[in-house]
């Protein structure tokens, strides 16, 4: 099926924008140091199952170690009483810019109140790299408040655009067939 997509950029240009969370730390995050295909494609599809991420379903392992078998690339995963409940990769792009460029909890985790330590963590994780500027886009596709939450945290947009995507039908399933 066609779908109208509206995706929007987002950008700090200084620490100093991200908004301050009293943040109860209920998360453990923890980086990934070993690049693992299987770890960041289970976390890719388990958060990004609901939300129509299918772009990278088709990689080969080759592909996904590819990928994250650079200096650029972190992968941070998000624990709750031992369970990965999230996850985000951060992308250092040139020596001025860090992308966050997924960031999500896994279904059950969600409408816990963990989203928002999740993401207030990837920031300060990012402004750590000592960038310039932190971007990310989100899209219609996501979580019906991602938008709010990025701008709640202190990313401004900086750019909208419409594209048309070609999907299936119904979103991913992470357990096809059940």
């Amino acid at each position: 099926m066609e779908r109208l997509v509206q995706i929007t950029y987002l950008e700090m240009t200084s620490a100093t924008e991200a908004a301050s969370f009293d943040r109860q730390r209920k998360l453990d995050v923890r980086r990934a140091e070993v690049p693992c295909p299987e770890l960041n494609r289970f976390l890719y599809t388990a958060v990004g199952s609901d939300w129509w991420w299918y772009d990278r379903l088709g990689w080969s392992r080759a592909k996904w170690l590819a990928y994250l078998d650079r200096p650029e690339l972190e992968t941070w995963v998000a624990y709750l009483s031992g369970s990965p409940a999230g996850y985000f990769e951060l992308e250092a792009q040139g020596e001025s810019e860090v992308e966050l460029a997924y960031c999500g909890l896994l279904p059950m985790f969600i409408g816990r109140g963990l989203g928002s330590e999740l993401l207030a963590t990837a920031i300060e994780r990012a402004w750590q790299r000592e960038p310039q500027r932190v971007w990310l886009h989100t899209c219609s596709l996501d979580h019906p408040r991602a938008l709010q939450s990025y701008q709640s945290h202190g990313f401004k947009p900086y750019r909208t655009e419409e594209e048309i995507k070609q999907l299936p039908d119904t979103p991913l399933e992470f357990w096809p067939g059940s």
